[in-house]
This record gives C-alpha cells, structure tokens and sequence, in this order.
C-alpha cells in the first residue's frame, strides 16, 4: 500500500527529524519530503505546511504526484478546557473551516461546503487503540478565547486545528482514503491559552505528541482492511 505522511506544522515536522534523523531529505516546490521505513512499510514523509492555503496546496501536490491509496496526516491540535483533555488522540471523522464569513448569503452554507464527512469504512470495528472518534474544526489561527462558546454550541466542537479541514476537502475530492490523527497539545479557556504566550511550551508537548503518533502509526497501518 503506497501511504503518504503528511506532517503540516514547522514545529511538528522538526521533531520528524529528530525522530528520523537519518532521513534522505529531498525538496519538492511546497516542502521537504523523504522516504521512511517504519517496521516493514515503506512510507513516504511530507511537510505539508501550516495553514490552510499551504495543506491544500500540498495535499494535492502529493495526490498527483505520489498517487497515495491512503493519506495519513498527523499532528497536533488545541484543545477546549473542560472538554477534552491533553494528550486525547482524536480519529477525525468530519471536519469544517469555521473562519468563513459570508456577509452576501447564507454562512451556514457557506461553511457547510467546505465540510467534509470522512469516509472510514475500512477501518476495523475495533481500532488498534484509545481515540476519540469526532469532529475537528480548522481555520487560519489559533484558538480565539472569544469563539470557543459559538463553536461549542453550533458545531459541539472540543478541540481545533489549523489544516484538517483544508486536507480532508481535498482528499475527498480526489477519492484519496485518508487518515487524520490529531492529539491534543495544549487547551484553551476561559483565561486563555496555555501555550500562548509560551512557544516553549508548545514545542515541548509537540515533541511528545509527535514521538507518541509515530508510535501508534505501526498498529493503525496494519489495521487497516485493504
């Protein structure tokens, strides 16, 4: 099975390379990428970017040029205090871009475009360890204090990210199989955002939640109904 990593965040795609660091690095026009051999699997790691013009761009750069039977992005995501705790893996199921503001129509609609249900029938019943399965919601910045109680209550979202949503539209639309796994590496309240403010906080829990879905990786790919 031909599987494509796509790793978006700097942060989160130098931890990569200090996981691997005998990796052959190599340069396409969006961002390095190598080949990896974890356990008996040939893999092939891109950095994505941040962002959501960044994933799309590259996720349809590695469609077209790698032709993945299944995509996999890993990597972090912020969490809601007091929905979600640090650490909680999420298997993304559907994903939407919530930054979207439609001031000529129906925003609702507007958002419910760029939705995307992800189809994981080929998954097994029983998955190969602890996850949340649910909705991750993207947009081009990071938690704002001041929108965690509109996403609650429009969407019941516990956590967000910058790039599934950009992904997940493109993978759909080319009929790609994908998987999104996203931990949780910091939250976000009332009194606002742990890590902001705290770079080396985030690069820190970064660390682990990379080292941690690279270890997972092996029992999901195996796992998977070909």
């Amino acid at each position: 099975m031909n599987t494509v990593v796509i790793v978006s965040a700097n942060a989160e795609w130098r931890v990569v390379k200090e996981l691997y660091p005998n990796l052959e690095i190599k340069n396409s026009p969006y961002g390095e990428y190598a080949d990896l051999k974890l356990d008996s699997r040939h893999l092939i790691l891109f950095h994505g970017g941040w962002g959501k013009i960044s994933a799309a761009a590259t996720a349809q750069y590695v469609i077209d040029h790698f032709k993945p039977d299944l995509l996999v992005n890993l990597g972090t995501c912020g969490g809601f205090a007091g929905r979600i705790e640090t650490g909680t893996v999420i298997l993304v199921e559907r994903t939407l871009v919530y930054d979207i503001i439609e001031q000529m129509g129906d925003g609702a609609e507007a958002i419910e475009h760029y939705a995307s249900s992800l189809d994981l029938s080929w998954l097994p019943a029983n998955l190969p360890d602890s996850t949340l399965r649910g909705l991750l919601v993207s947009a081009d910045r990071d938690i704002v204090v001041e929108d965690i109680p509109m996403l609650i209550e429009k969407f019941d979202a516990v956590a967000a990210d910058w790039e599934s949503g950009a992904i997940a539209w493109v993978a759909k639309k080319n009929g790609t199989r994908l998987l999104i796994l996203r931990a949780v590496s910091d939250l976000v309240g009332g009194d606002g955002g742990e890590a902001y403010g705290n770079l080396e906080l985030f690069h820190e829990r970064t660390k682990t939640v990379m080292r941690d879905l690279f270890q997972r990786l092996p029992s999901w790919l195996n796992s998977i109904k070909k």
